[in-house]
């Protein structure tokens, strides 16, 4: 195949490696896992922690700056898509499958074993709630949005490739064309592999549990190995037939769902409990953001361990996500200016992952603090399915969430192929259908191979050991972003010196454009 990189190649004969090792011995596999998540979350956690909270004053920096009126892109680029497509778009890759698989589970699982409380206390039902707001809020998406903004700025406004490596320029000069530019991109690679598979595990999971409420089938790893195959297909086929059909369409259909479930919820749930929890904890959230962004426990073992187990491994897990969620975004917000960028990646989302949580969840803690019901006690994937048995129109919100989950699943894989594709063809933005098909049975080997070797815990260990290397990228990103930045709006002298100092700027700041030296026409 002649349109891909030496990236593809080193990464696929890695990947597949990898895959080996987990077939031919898949118990070695998950002891060198548990082992690597141990030595990982006691010595970097602190790091993971202090990166996070990083990118987030770094987004809020940039809204206030004088750089937020940048355009992503030339100054007369116009965005491709509509307000809200491009929202949908971005949130299908952004979040999915994560939604339903811890809509329920996430803050039930705080609300029997929250991180200060007494268990099953309302005090454990608010700390829930900030908690889970924290893991899926505003330091989540500061990540996706650094790595999104430095990817569209330096492709759509400065003719690079749409590559980690590439956005690196400012800081590295010719070197990102050799081996160090290689070396970026492959961790980004392997980084995108270990968090789409670790998503692609959790909705087969849960597709696997909500079939075995409707139909009773059979709730094992054979299952859901045949689930994933059955989707392979289905998100292959879809991958194939580009990013403004398959994925554009799907994701409508993702956000019209998603819409129709969380309203069903609100109204045949406890609606004016879940809206006055919402008010509360959101507040809450929004005044314990520092404390609980940069909390680790260093006194308390058990506490640790639990600020480890879950907001360690989110910050692992956004990092890890952030090239493939970073690069899709990038690619469909042409024509943005960075402080709407910013704004729409970072503050909506947010707010709809918080109103999410607060209904799925809320309602979850309802059942269980008012009524009795026992959902902390149910396994992550089936606890939302648990909820839906206590509420009216059960059956429908079932069918509707495996939907859901579905196409999800199929979304997230199939931006997933088209990214793999765009880092490993030298940032092509169509990469041919070959590749993306490789890069789609890859996806689904290493989701199979994990669940095979330990299941969620394995997941959780190849996240955390592959985002440690891109974290550094990532604030090298950060500073690139800025040096470039720069040059975009000098200081202005007045008159004649004015000229020649933006002309002498201009030549002296000019990077030249990575990838084919073949000239480009004039447009």
């Amino acid at each position: 195949m002649k349109t891909v990189t030496k990236v593809f190649w080193i990464a696929i004969s890695i990947s597949l490696l990898f895959v080996i090792w987990g077939v031919v011995s898949p118990a070695h596999l998950g002891r060198v896992m548990d082992a690597a998540q141990a030595f990982f979350l006691e010595r970097f956690g602190w790091f993971y922690q202090l990166c996070a909270t990083f990118f987030l004053l770094f987004a809020l920096f940039l809204v206030f700056s004088k750089y937020g009126k940048i355009k992503l892109g030339k100054d007369e680029d116009k965005p491709e898509f509509k307000q809200l497509t491009w929202f949908a778009m971005l949130f299908s890759a952004g979040m999915g499958i994560g939604l339903l698989f811890f809509g329920v589970s996430e803050p039930i699982s705080h609300f029997a074993s929250p991180p200060l409380a007494e268990p099953g206390t309302s005090e454990a039902a608010r700390q829930s709630l900030r908690y889970t707001y924290l893991h899926w809020g505003l330091h989540a998406w500061a990540i996706y949005a650094t790595i999104a903004l430095a990817l569209a700025y330096f492709k759509f406004r400065k003719g690079y490739p749409g590559l980690i490596s590439s956005t690196l320029y400012p800081l590295l000069g010719e070197k990102v064309r050799g081996p160090i530019g290689t070396v970026i991109d492959t961790v980004a690679v392997f980084a995108t592999i270990f968090g789409v598979a670790a998503s692609l595990g959790l909705g087969a999971a849960q597709i696997n549990g909500g079939l075995n409420y409707v139909a009773g089938i059979p709730n094992n790893f054979m299952v859901q190995l045949l689930i994933i195959a059955i989707v392979t297909v289905l998100f292959l086929f879809s991958a194939g037939t580009g990013l403004k059909r398959g994925i554009r369409y799907l994701s409508n259909v993702n956000m019209t769902l998603a819409v129709l479930l969380f309203v069903g919820i609100l109204i045949v749930g406890p609606t004016l409990f879940v809206l006055n929890l919402f008010t509360t904890t959101f507040g809450e959230y929004i005044q314990n953001l520092p404390s609980m962004g940069l909390r680790l426990a260093p006194f308390s073992e058990e506490q640790a361990s639990w600020v480890q187990n879950w907001t360690i491994f989110y910050w692992a897990w956004w990092i890890a996500w952030s090239p493939f969620v970073g690069t899709f975004i990038a690619r469909v917000s042409k024509g943005r200016t960075v402080r709407e960028f910013i704004i729409a990646v970072t503050v909506i989302p947010t707010l709809v992952c918080a109103l999410w949580f607060a209904v799925f969840g809320g309602t979850a803690m309802h059942l269980e603090y008012n009524l009795g019901f026992d959902i902390s006690g149910r396994a992550l994937e089936t606890a939302i399915f648990y909820v839906y048995e206590q509420l009216p129109l059960t059956l429908l919100l079932v069918i509707v969430t495996l939907l859901l989950v579905s196409t999800f699943f199929i979304t997230s894989a199939d931006s997933a192929t088209f990214v793999l594709g765009m880092m490993t063809t030298g940032g092509s933005l169509n990469p041919v259908n070959s590749v993306k098909i490789i890069w789609g049975l890859v996806l689904s080997a290493s989701a199979v191979i994990l669940m095979q070797s330990g299941g969620l815990p394995a997941m959780q260990t190849a996240i955390i050991v592959s985002a440690l290397p891109l974290a550094i990228v990532l604030l090298a990103m950060a500073l690139s972003m800025l040096k470039s930045f720069r040059t975009e709006l000098p200081t202005k002298p007045s008159g004649k010196a004015h000229k020649e100092a933006k002309s002498n700027d201009s030549e002296k700041m000019r990077i030249p454009r990575l990838g084919s030296k073949r000239k480009e026409p004039a447009k």
